[in-house]
């Protein structure tokens, strides 16, 4: 008899009693998933930026928001691609972005602050290098491709015998939409520096996203913001001290501010010299909260962080110093719209940091050559993912530093194969 009531009583304690602490619930989750094989298939996603982008979804702050997000090439690229492939690119649909999401409360002339909770990689990455894109376009002219296996520790490549990349996963593209003064002034600026032969893309309505605001018959596809530059709004700063834990700052410029992500990058070296870090799809989890009227004072992204810059440092490195130095007759990619009689016969510019970066890089790259035996075009692969370009001094006239910094942790160890 008292084992029947014994059992009887722990019936009816399970039947009352709560599960377990996953039935506690303290906020909402908002997500915004993919739909359909590309950004032109899915109703939450864009490519361009514009005030007249509508939001997919809202949120209040606090919520945590789930982005599902797509590569940085809106590509068709596989573990088994090759660098022929590339040529199926179309850089008009550069970057896709998920969102944009309506944050409750937040109003023009407030803060964002943005922190980053998790990524979740997908299980395929790549890096490449585009002729006519990157650092050193005018010595790597050929397509590359890398096809990463990427999980929650490292990424490994066919391609890339004897390497082994941590994982070091950010945001690559994070931001907020402009206003329609901020587009404006930006436009002007930017058209401004293409008319002095300088590198700047103006709005190209072939390609863009959502096609009923920027596309080739849209009212604004002639103001539409290309996503390649970073601007004041943030979008794709490739800053890897973003990590998981850090709170991003971003000045609004629309009520609701018009949060997006996209362009996740499993890992990069700073500086992304070949144009790409690991790219990939991601599922990115973050939250938010209002901080108003500090549009006043923050005008573009600033960062709040911790121990993250230390646990992205290598524990082994190999650093090469560069100088703004060039040989007689050169005048190196990045300085040609100059037009300048002066650089071309220069071998050495007075306090140029462009220089003295690509001084460096070159200089690594061809340790990474001599030292683990690497093509040169894998070399630079390395250094777009694992070499951090950083700035030695700025007072030194007229010799400023570069300094290339490889994380040699990635070259797998004998002992480890």
């Amino acid at each position: 008899m008292k084992k029947l009531l014994l059992s009887t009583a722990i019936i009816c304690l399970n039947a009352n009693a709560i599960a377990d602490t996953s039935d506690q619930q303290w906020h909402d989750t908002v997500t915004i998933s993919k739909e359909g094989a590309h950004c032109v298939d899915d109703p939450n996603c864009f490519n361009r930026y514009h005030p007249m982008i509508p939001a997919v979804a809202t949120a209040k702050p606090g919520d945590e928001i789930v982005f599902h997000t797509r590569d940085a090439l809106d590509s068709d690229l596989q573990l088994d691609s090759i660098a022929d492939d590339l040529a199926a690119v179309d850089l008009n649909l550069v970057h896709p972005m998920t969102g944009p999401v309506y944050i409750e409360g937040a109003q023009r002339g407030d803060v964002l602050a943005i922190t980053l909770l998790d990524i979740e990689p997908d299980q395929y990455g790549y890096t490449v290098i585009v002729p006519g894109f990157g650092f050193l376009r005018d010595i790597y002219t050929e397509p590359y491709l890398v096809n990463w296996r990427t999980s929650r520790t490292h990424a490994e490549s066919d391609q890339m015998p004897g390497v082994r990349v941590p994982y070091e996963a950010f945001m690559g593209s994070v931001g907020v939409l402009p206003g329609e003064t901020e587009v404006d002034i930006w436009l002007k600026r930017e058209t401004e520096l293409a008319a002095m032969k300088g590198v700047a893309l103006p709005p190209e309505p072939i390609g863009a996203l959502p096609t009923d605001v920027c596309g080739p018959e849209a009212p604004h596809k002639d103001k539409c913001l290309r996503t390649i530059p970073p601007r004041e709004n943030g979008g794709n700063m490739d800053v890897q001290q973003m990590q998981i834990g850090t709170t991003l700052l971003l000045p609004c410029f629309i009520d609701g501010c018009g949060l997006f992500v996209g362009d996740v990058h499993y890992a990069q070296g700073d500086g992304e010299v070949s144009g790409t870090a690991i790219e990939m799809g991601a599922v990115v989890r973050l939250t938010t909260q209002v901080r108003k009227g500090l549009g006043e004072t923050i005008k573009g992204p600033e960062v709040e962080g911790g121990a993250q810059i230390k646990a992205i440092e290598p524990s082994q490195f190999y650093q090469t110093i560069g100088y703004p130095l060039k040989t007689a007759g050169e005048v190196p990619a990045p300085m040609q719209y100059l037009e300048s009689e002066k650089i071309a016969n220069l071998e050495n510019l007075s306090e140029d940091l462009t220089l003295a970066a690509r001084d460096a890089l070159i200089k690594m790259i061809d340790y990474i050559q001599r030292e683990y035996g690497l093509s040169a075009e894998q070399a630079y692969i390395i250094a777009s993912v694992a070499v951090d370009l950083r700035v030695g001094q700025v007072v030194d006239v007229p010799n400023y530093v570069v300094t290339a910094v490889l994380n040699e942790d990635v070259f797998i160890k004998p002992s480890e194969r």
